[in-house]
């Protein structure tokens, strides 16, 4: 997850009764710590995510016995669905048998929470909205701020003003609904109130990728901040598409194996329905500041992704990555950057498809970026992708639609 959406999906096991925290920010003793308890063939989150995990069983308050990670788990072809049982692995080999390990699994949609997922699941999803929402605020004001740092400032008191407000508000779905979207509201005042100015020719750079590496800023450098540095915007993917996702696989799934009309399918459907009116009313204060800005459906997605790669015979990321490029290409967008672990299988089949991609979008620069901790030159190559963007720019077919806020 995103710093934000760690935050308040701590807020949201909070809210239910229980003691959570994010782990702490990765640095170079996740790095050591990871590298000491894999073997360096896995990718570089699995590594991150170890490491993070270790870090804070080492640290001298942590009651092992008494501590439970969360590391959902998903099928299809990423190495993700491993990182479950190969945490277990590390911590029943290191002595660490008493440590739990929730793992929800991308087969039921994360349905598996058992008498939890009544009040935390709902709680958990609007959390994971209010944070992607606050993301992508920041994202729009930051590079047109006149005060350098401010957005980032706001940006940390809403993000506090959402995450008091989930664990203080009672789970009763229509009171705490009420009072996120006030939350909201609030933050969205903040931000307006931003000085900044916003310039026409600035590119808007669609960032797409492995959902772990493209949202955990460590993982990438800090790409997007570096990316503004060179006077760019960034319109990153979220992560609750990749819940709607999982919520699609689940119909297509029930679908295929005949059990569209049973008390399963009604449950996802009532959970859907749910999902997306919750998503209406959080969204509903920002309809003039993500004029533009809207996230395309996610079937809409998978259609686009369709004569590349059908979802059918392709799963994850590679499939949402293909599709949301189209999708952002005809929002006017000037270039698009692939986020990606080392030897990440969604990357390089992406990164195959990417060039027949470029030519059919009229020569939108789509550039892979992949990440394994190593130091690479990515300010020259930044620079030197920027320029290409800028290029596109001047000639591109699909022009942007542009929000009230941030003032020009």
């Amino acid at each position: 997850m995103a710093y934000g959406s760690a935050q308040a999906f701590a807020a949201a096991f909070r809210a239910v009764g229980l003691d959570a925290e994010p782990t702490p920010p990765s640095d170079n003793r996740t790095r050591e710590l990871g590298a000491r308890y894999t073997s360096g063939d896995e990718c570089y989150p699995a590594k991150v995510t170890v490491g993070d995990f270790m870090k804070v069983l080492e640290a001298p308050e942590t009651d092992p016995a008494r501590t439970v990670f969360f590391m959902p788990t998903a099928q299809g072809p990423c190495r993700f669905g491993q990182y479950s049982p190969y945490l277990r692995h590390v911590l029943d080999t290191n002595g660490f048998c008493a440590t739990e390990v929730l793992a929800p699994s991308s087969n039921n949609s994360y349905g598996g929470l058992g008498e939890m997922a009544q009040p935390f699941m709902r709680t958990g999803w609007r959390a994971l909205l209010a944070a992607d929402i606050l993301q992508k605020l920041l994202l729009q004001y930051r590079p047109h701020e006149l005060e350098s740092g401010r957005a980032d400032r706001v940006y940390e008191e809403c993000l506090a003003d959402v995450c008091h407000t989930i664990e203080s508000t009672p789970v009763k779905p229509a009171v705490q609904l009420a009072a996120l979207h006030d939350a909201l509201v609030r933050s969205r005042d903040r931000f307006r109130a931003i000085p900044g100015r916003r310039d026409r020719g600035t590119p808007l750079i669609g960032i797409v990728g492995e959902i772990f590496c493209r949202l955990n800023t460590f993982s990438n450098e800090n790409l997007v901040r570096r990316l503004e540095e060179y006077r760019a915007e960034a319109w990153l993917s979220d992560i609750v598409e990749w819940i709607w996702y999982t919520n699609s696989e689940h119909f297509r799934k029930l679908k295929l194996t005949g059990r569209l009309w049973t008390g399963e399918a009604l449950g996802a459907w009532v959970r859907t329905h749910v999902q997306k009116r919750d998503e209406h009313v959080l969204l509903e204060p920002f309809r003039q500041d993500f004029t533009g800005y809207e996230e395309p459906d996610i079937y809409e997605i998978l259609e686009a992704a369709r004569p590349y790669l059908p979802r059918e015979g392709a799963f994850g990321e590679m499939v949402l990555n293909v599709g949301k490029v189209i999708c952002l290409a005809r929002k006017g967008v000037d270039g698009i950057i692939d986020i990606s672990p080392f030897t990440c299988m969604n990357g390089i089949v992406c990164e195959a498809i990417y060039p027949r991609l470029s030519r059919d979008l009229g020569g939108i620069p789509i550039r892979n970026f992949y990440f394994d901790g190593t130091q690479s030159d990515l300010d020259r190559d930044l620079g030197v992708y920027l320029e290409l963007a800028r290029g596109y720019q001047q000639r591109k077919t699909h022009a942007r639609v542009w929000p009230k806020w941030p003032r020009e």
